[in-house]
Parts: structure tokens; C-alpha cells; sequence
């Protein structure tokens, strides 16, 4: 770790970028460390900063790959070699003019303790400057991944799927929206975006979805105080169209948080009872506020309950469970690109057990002649498809209702998605009835 207290407010951008980086490499979640770290920036330099700490993130293992060749001997500083990362990914992929991200990345290396090392960390990105086309080649060719998933991947998916995959992996996802048809149709939606100069076009999957082209905050969007859309994913959207008809029904959305698809499942139908259980009270809060902000309390009975879904029981049983297991979340790496250092290959085993005991705790939920949608946002077979396959051996009174539908990839069991460049990130979807 670098040798700088925390709190010093004369650290460069660059190294505010780099200290970020490293809580990373530490094991924190971006998601954990951003707000924090975004108070000591600049409200000028929050897009910059945003952009470096994202971007070298989803360029790491590529720029690791470029620069062992480049170094004489091993560096053995996590710190340096972070400040290499970071001053390649602006001259490689960024139009931060050379001079600068040299000079400003060699400051931060000094700012951060390691003075000696500045002459090797400038010689480096001086000559990367000089061949840039060739390094640039480099870096799109390289996979991008760690070493276990980028094997996990291939064995998973064969090579001829491979190359495609690691490519969608490193780019940017959209901006997606769902419209809250209770409040506003689509049509009348992209309308209004329109009148308000927003460039907007309708998604092709999913029929409440919007893809905005062009950077926009939330809040200040028509609309959304008053409920008429929320940020979703638009494989994620796919969910609802997934379910039998809910009015009515007593439905259970597991591992619910933060309220994505909860909400959608208000918007469509009117259960006669609807809990959201998440075993993180913390995320519950979200799913409080977003149902409040859309105004589907008043449709249905809506209990939020902080409960862990391995060991949770109802006192009557289930028309229908959402069950949004916990996964690796490989599939949403674009939106997320710590995910690249913070799972490990010993991860996936122990989610597999851990949906394994969730499944089996709310089929035992589950009605007879009810549905259990097993959803992930992953493309690993083994939380996937192979999950289902060993479900489906385990247990006689279950069989598959088969999605059919002209997106994804049919497996033995459910349909996978993968992320695609304009459109959704990565996710299984699996249909099963209780018999």
C-alpha cells in the first residue's frame, strides 16, 4: 500500500485515482470505496476521475499483460505497477494528450512515497508514447481477463465463442431505463425525451425498455420524481415476461435487492401479497425507496423482510418465487469492472453450494402447480445450466416450462444472454413448475 496517510488533499488526480484503485486491489468493492474517495475530488475532475478508475479496470489484465515485457526486473509494488496501469490507459485508450498523463502520472508516483521508481515508470510510458500504435494493437488483442475465468470461459463456451465474449466483456454497457407503465406508456416516454432534446431509442427485447445515447443524470430526467421509469438492464427486464400471470397470486421475490425486478412485477401485475426478502437490510432500504418513489405501494400488500433465504420459511405456500440467486456476476462485469480483481476461482464453488441451499429451501416453498424462475447475471455453466441439471436430478416433482423466445441461447435447462455491445449484460433465465 502506498506510504500516505489517507487523508492528504494534495495528491494529485492521478494519485486519487491510483489510492482508489489500490482499495480495490485490497478486496473492497468499488461500489463500497467510490463515495468516499469521490469527496476529496473536484467536482471538474469527477468525469476524468471516473473515466480512469472505470477504464483501467476493464483494460487490467491487458495492461498487465503489456507491461511485464517492459519491465527489466519484477517491480514488486502493487502501488507502481498501479500508476504504470493508469498512465498506459491514457495514452493508449484515452485522448489525454501524452505530455500530460506522463507528467501527471510520474508526480503521482512521487506524491505516493515512491520517488526512486519515477524514472522507471516515466521511461516506460515515454517509450509506449513513441509506439503507441503498436501497443494499442497489443492491448485489443489481449483477452483481458484473469487467467481462471478466461479457462472457465473457454471450456465453458468453446474458443470460436471465446474471442467475441472477451471483447463485449472490456466495452461500456448502455444506459438503460424501464418504463413504469402504470404512470407513462414507452411511446409517450421517448416523446417526452424527445421534446426535451434526450436522444433515446426503444430496445428491441424488452417492450418497456429505453437505451439513452447520451450521458444524462437520473434525477433530473422528466419523470422521475414522480415514478415514470427506473434504471434497469434490459436483460434484466426480460424477468417479468418470464412469469405467469401474478394478479392475485402470493409471490416471493428472493434475494430481492436493491428492487429492480420487485418493482417491474408491481407494474405488470397486482398480487395479492408480495414479500421482497434479502438477507442485507442495508439494500433493503433501496427497495423501499424505489417503491415508494414509483407509488406501487398502494397496489399490493408489500412486506420487506431482512431474512436469509437458505433458512427462511412462509406460513403459506408460494404461487410463484423470483429467485435472483447470488452469483459471480461475471455477466455484468461491464457495469461493474472491479469484478475483474475481486473474484477469485475459488468463489465460484462456494456460490454453487450456497444457490444449491436456496433452491432448496424455496422449492420447499413452493405450491404445487406454482413457478420458481432460477435467474443469475452470470455466463459460468456451473451456476447455470449445470445448476439446473443437477436441481432437476434431485428432484422428481419439478419440470421445466420451456422459454421460448428468439433471444439468448437455449441450454439443456433455461436460456443464457450474453453481453452485448448497445444492448444487455449477462444472464440465465430457467422456468420451473412445481408437479
Amino acid at each position: 500500500m502506498s506510504k500516505i496517510e489517507p487523508g492528504t488533499s494534495h495528491l494529485n488526480l492521478r494519485a486519487q485515482v491510483i489510492r482508489t484503485l489500490l482499495a480495490v486491489q485490497q478486496g473492497q468493492s468499488l461500489a463500497s470505496v467510490l463515495p468516499q474517495h469521490l469527496l476529496k475530488v473536484a467536482d471538474r475532475d469527477r468525469a476524468l476521475f471516473h473515466e480512469l478508475v472505470l477504464g483501467t479496470l476493464r483494460q487490467w489484465y491487458g495492461l498487465k499483460s503489456i507491461t511485464l515485457p517492459l519491465l527489466v526486473k519484477p517491480l514488486n509494488n502493487e502501488t507502481v505497477e498501479t500508476c504504470l496501469y493508469v498512465g498506459l490507459y491514457q495514452i493508449l485508450c484515452t485522448r489525454v494528450a501524452d505530455h500530460a498523463a506522463i507528467s501527471e502520472t510520474v508526480t503521482a508516483v512521487k506524491q505516493l512515497g515512491y520517488q526512486a521508481l519515477s524514472g522507471v515508470v516515466n521511461a516506460i510510458l515515454r517509450r509506449v508514447s513513441r509506439e503507441t500504435s503498436e501497443f494499442q494493437h497489443s492491448l485489443e488483442q489481449a483477452h483481458g481477463l484473469p487467467s481462471w475465468l478466461f479457462k472457465r470461459l473457454k471450456k465453458d463456451w468453446g474458443v470460436d465463442t471465446l474471442e467475441q465474449l472477451c471483447r463485449d466483456l472490456k466495452g461500456v454497457a448502455p444506459l438503460t431505463l424501464r418504463t413504469n407503465e402504470r404512470v407513462v406508456s414507452r411511446e409517450e416516454y421517448l416523446e417526452i425525451l424527445t421534446e426535451e432534446d434526450i436522444d433515446a431509442h426503444a430496445c428491441q427485447l424488452s417492450e418497456v425498455g429505453i437505451v439513452l445515447e447520451q450521458a444524462v443524470q437520473i434525477p433530473a430526467l422528466p419523470g422521475f420524481e414522480h415514478g415514470g421509469f427506473s434504471v434497469q438492464d434490459e436483460h434484466a427486464q426480460l424477468c417479468v415476461t418470464l412469469l405467469p400471470n401474478l394478479d392475485d397470486k402470493f409471490v416471493v421475490d428472493a434475494c430481492a435487492a436493491p428492487g429492480g425486478k420487485t418493482a417491474h412485477l408491481l407494474e405488470k401485475y397486482t398480487p395479492k401479497k408480495l414479500i421482497a426478502l434479502d438477507q442485507d437490510a442495508k439494500r433493503l432500504v433501496r427497495v423501499a425507496e424505489n417503491l415508494e418513489r414509483l407509488e406501487l405501494n398502494q397496489y399490493t400488500k408489500v412486506e420487506i423482510l431482512a431474512a436469509d433465504a437458505t433458512t427462511w420459511e412462509t406460513s403459506e405456500p408460494v404461487d410463484c418465487i423470483v429467485l435472483d440467486a447470488p452469483c459471480s456476476a461475471i455477466g455484468v462485469m461491464r457495469r461493474h469492472p472491479d469484478i475483474r480483481l475481486l473474484r477469485q476461482s475459488t468463489d465460484i464453488q462456494q456460490t454453487v453450494e450456497l444457490q444449491q441451499q436456496i433452491l432448496e429451501q424455496m422449492w420447499k416453498q413452493l405450491k404445487v402447480g406454482g413457478t420458481l424462475l432460477y435467474i443469475t447475471c452470470s455466463i459460468l455453466k456451473a451456476e447455470n445450466e449445470q445448476q439446473m441439471q443437477h436441481f432437476f436430478a434431485q428432484h422428481a416433482d419439478a419440470t421445466e416450462v420451456k422459454i421460448h423466445a428468439d433471444w439468448g441461447i437455449e441450454q439443456i435447462h433455461g436460456r443464457q444472454l450474453f453481453p452485448t455491445p448497445d444492448h444487455g449484460d449477462g444472464f440465465y433465465y430457467c422456468r420451473i413448475e412445481k408437479i
